[in-house]
């Protein structure tokens, strides 16, 4: 893991692909301030990520482990970054952090699986259930957990199943 106070974040981009030193929101999530905002915009961009994107996820996932609760935000946030990691012209994941990124998600669900028994929002449960897919290694099934809105799977289900058809 890259530590918070490494010269490195300096010079590592995020999703505008250029320059963003996360160390400085992380460290603003660490004492409890709201940087969820700043980290959606700076680590992703209609897609794009950088290296500060991936060096980010374990600190994240350091940081929800302390928490007594985790939401949405931290859920959606390490899932779209997987799900993008893997978009074509986003970069690889460095050598230099794939163990840390890789120790992080084995953490990762950890978290998960013991959330999605307490968490009482549908959103938030079905991000959850995306992000333990792709902690399993299910790049698709993640993707369609975590990123559709109810209206989605909604129309999935009257066009595949006949939904209102055939279900009560």
């Amino acid at each position: 893991m890259l530590p918070l106070d490494d010269a490195r974040w300096k010079g590592l981009t995020g999703g505008y692909r250029a320059a963003y030193d996360a160390s400085v929101a992380l460290r603003g999530l660490e004492r409890g301030e709201d940087t969820w905002g700043e980290l959606w915009n700076e680590l992703h961009h209609q897609g794009d990520l950088g290296e500060a994107s991936y060096a980010a996820v374990p600190h994240l996932v350091r940081i929800a482990g302390t928490s007594p609760t985790r939401d949405g935000h931290f859920y959606g946030l390490v899932s779209t970054i997987e799900i993008e990691r893997h978009r074509l012209g986003n970069p690889r994941l460095p050598d230099w952090l794939a163990d840390a990124y890789r120790l992080a998600w084995h953490d990762l669900l950890q978290l998960a699986v013991g959330d999605v028994t307490r968490i009482e929002d549908p959103l938030t449960i079905r991000t959850i259930l995306g992000t333990i897919a792709l902690a399993r290694g299910d790049l698709k099934l993640g993707a369609v957990l975590s990123q559709s809105d109810a209206s989605e799977i909604d129309e999935f289900l009257e066009q595949r199943c006949g939904w209102s058809t055939y279900y009560r």
